[in-house]
Formats: C-alpha cells, sequence, structure tokens
C-alpha cells in the first residue's frame, strides 16, 4: 500500500535540513495527514521520508519578548486549540484548528503541514493572513522572514524549497492582535469532517470611542487559487463608522478583489453569495469581540 524506500529520522532542525541536502527528491513528513494520502493513491512512489516529529524546537507555544507569539510549525491543531496562549490572545486562530477534519486528524496533523501542502482550503491560513503571521523559513546557509501573504503561489504551490528549506516558526505579531477582535467562518456541506467550501477571517481594532473602525484586515479561503486578502478593501472601511453602510460596503466592495470559480464542491453562484455574506457576519462578530456594538 506504501512504496517507502527509506524513512529518516530528525532530532534538530539543522540535522533535518542536513537530511535534506544529502537525499534528493526526499519528503519530509510529521503528522503524514497529506503525505501518507498521496503514497496511498500512488502520487508519491519509492518515497524517501524525512521524519521531524521528535524535533521539539519545532513545537510548542510561546510568546516572546517582543510580545510576539511564536507558534512551532510542529504543534497539532489539538495542542494549539487547546493552548492558553492561543485562547487568551488569538482565539480566532484556535477556534480555526478547531474546524480542522476529524479529532482523530486534528490530534496529529500539523499547523506547519497545513500551511506548506498549499491546499486553498486549508482551515488555518485565512486567520493567520487576517492576524499579519510572519514564516520563520530555514535553510543550512540562512534564516529569513516571509509573511505569509507572500507564501502561497497557486493550487498546492508554495515559495518554499522543499529539498532545501523548512518552516521553523510562525510568529505572530503583538500589533495584529493587541486590542483586536476577530472571528473565522467557516462553511461546508455538512459539520463533520468537511473540506471548506469557503472560509473568512476578520480581524480588527477599534477607535476609542468603540464606534468607529481603526484597523481592518479581512481574508479568505477557496475564494480564489491561494488564500488571499482585500488590502483595498481593508483601507476603505479603515475609519468607516459601525454601522448599515460600513457592511453594504464590505458586501459590495468585498467582490472587487475576490473572483471566485466552479468548482466540484461549489458553484461561483453560491461562493459569490458567501463571500458576500460570510464578510458581513465575520466583522460583525469580530467588531464585538472588540467590545463594540452591533445594531442588527
Amino acid at each position: 500500500m506504501y512504496d517507502v524506500k527509506t524513512i529518516l529520522k530528525a532530532k534538530s532542525v539543522q540535522e533535518a535540513l542536513m537530511l535534506l541536502e544529502e537525499n534528493e527528491a526526499a519528503t519530509i513528513i510529521n503528522g503524514g495527514t497529506d503525505v501518507l494520502i498521496r503514497m496511498k493513491e500512488r502520487k508519491l512512489k519509492d518515497a524517501a521520508l524525512i521524519s521531524i516529529q521528535d524535533i521539539k524546537e519545532l513545537c510548542g507555544v510561546k510568546i516572546s519578548e517582543d510580545g510576539s507569539i511564536i507558534v512551532g510549525p510542529g504543534t497539532t491543531f489539538t495542542e494549539i486549540s487547546n493552548n492558553s496562549i492561543i485562547q487568551k490572545y488569538i482565539p480566532v486562530l484556535g477556534y480555526a484548528c478547531s474546524q480542522v477534519g476529524s479529532p482523530q486528524i486534528r490530534n496529529i496533523a500539523t499547523i506547519g503541514g497545513n500551511i506548506c501542502n498549499g491546499a486553498v482550503s486549508a482551515d488555518s491560513v485565512p486567520s493567520l493572513l487576517a492576524l499579519d503571521a510572519i514564516l520563520e523559513i530555514s535553510s543550512s546557509s540562512e534564516v529569513k522572514n516571509v509573511p505569509i501573504g507572500q507564501f502561497h503561489t497557486g493550487p498546492g504551490k508554495t515559495i518554499l524549497n522543499k529539498q532545501k528549506e523548512l518552516v521553523t516558526k510562525i510568529i505572530i505579531p503583538k500589533d495584529s492582535y493587541e486590542n483586536h477582535g476577530a472571528n473565522y467562518i467557516k462553511f461546508g456541506q455538512r459539520n463533520a469532517m468537511e473540506i471548506s467550501t469557503l472560509g473568512c477571517a476578520v480581524n480588527l481594532s477599534l477607535c476609542e470611542d468603540k464606534k468607529t473602525i481603526k484597523d481592518y484586515r479581512i481574508a479568505f479561503g477557496v475564494a480564489a487559487a491561494t488564500p488571499i486578502r482585500c488590502p483595498i478593501l481593508e483601507k476603505r472601511v479603515r475609519g468607516m463608522e459601525i454601522g448599515e453602510e460600513l457592511f453594504k460596503t464590505i458586501r459590495k466592495d468585498v467582490l472587487n478583489e475576490v473572483n471566485p470559480r466552479d468548482s466540484w464542491r461549489a458553484s461561483k453562484e453560491l461562493r459569490v453569495q458567501l463571500i458576500k455574506e460570510l464578510s458581513k457576519r465575520a466583522t460583525k462578530q469580530a467588531i464585538m469581540n472588540a467590545g463594540g456594538v452591533v445594531n442588527d
């Protein structure tokens, strides 16, 4: 069933990078929920696997001295959802991670794999986009920081050189979550273990009067060839008062930057309606989470 040539286990990031360079066409595996499916479907044959499951420095959640929240890419979805730091400061990410697959999948699948697989339906990515997450990417020769908005290049494609590089940290800047309210909404045809038909994340802050939008970020999954933000809409919404005009603007102008397509999971027409409705609902809830009031 699984055509495995060899399995190598790395105990550190440097060892994993060394093994990558020494084993041409090797594949990184951690939770394995994506890699094993590819192998079962015979899309990955004669596989040389490098396991990074035992690398402790890739796991866990912590707060750095500057207030940034550091999420290890080897941290499972269950660990993220249950983590006290996540629940206190960025619960939107914890909720998004709780929407991935079944409990069994969440117990072994990692957030790094969800990001690096490049799937447009990845539940964790819209929230990370709205949080302005930064990815630390390491190779044997350098360590670089890349905004997550620059990471995905197409369906199943990223800028990561998988034969030389690893994502080693996910960084959420303090300015992106402090005094902010956020919300993530996933729409699927059924509740259990459903691949997202559309995902929408909103992250915002309010002015001191709690009646005006100070900062606004909105991101979507499964609305384009990659997870996307809407910078033109974000700029227009900043400074607007909370009210019906705000929500009309969001529902109308969001479609200027999001152009969904037909797929086997949903028609373009359905996704257009979902984009308008979920962007409004996610914004309303984010406003309330930031301490504002929405009068329906």
